[in-house]
């Protein structure tokens, strides 16, 4: 099958649902972070949908306007010592960087391909 014979798959909903941006259907990863060779189902390559240190930025910034807030109002209602910011903020960030980069780079994956169709599924 081409990609002219599946429904356009929003964006959206193949990023956060981590899925396929052909198909829609086929999981997009093959461990926590590392992208899957080609799509199970309709067998779409998915080396050329790089979306190298995009995601990474994003989560990035996302985090901070997440975090920093909670970090102020920890500091000025309760003024903690130092080791408690050291202990408190570090799991959080990475349990978070690590929820929101999947979906983050697989919309970026999805993206690429919405964008790009046309050179992968055989079109000029």
């Amino acid at each position: 099958m081409t990609g002219d014979e599946y429904a356009p798959v929003p964006p959206l909903k193949a990023g956060l649902g981590c899925r396929c941006p052909r198909c829609g259907r086929g999981r997009l990863y093959n461990g926590l972070l590392t992208i899957a060779p080609k799509c199970s189902e309709c067998g779409l390559d998915y080396s050329p949908h790089d979306s190298g240190d995009g995601p990474a930025v994003f989560v990035m910034f996302i985090l901070c306007a997440l975090v920093i807030p909670f970090v102020f109002w920890l500091e000025f209602s309760v003024t903690p010592p130092y080791w408690v910011h050291v202990v408190i903020w570090p799991p959080v960030v990475l349990i978070l960087a690590i929820v929101l980069l999947r979906p983050a780079k697989a919309l970026l994956v999805a993206l690429h391909y919405k964008n790009l169709r046309h050179k992968y599924d055989g079109g000029s």
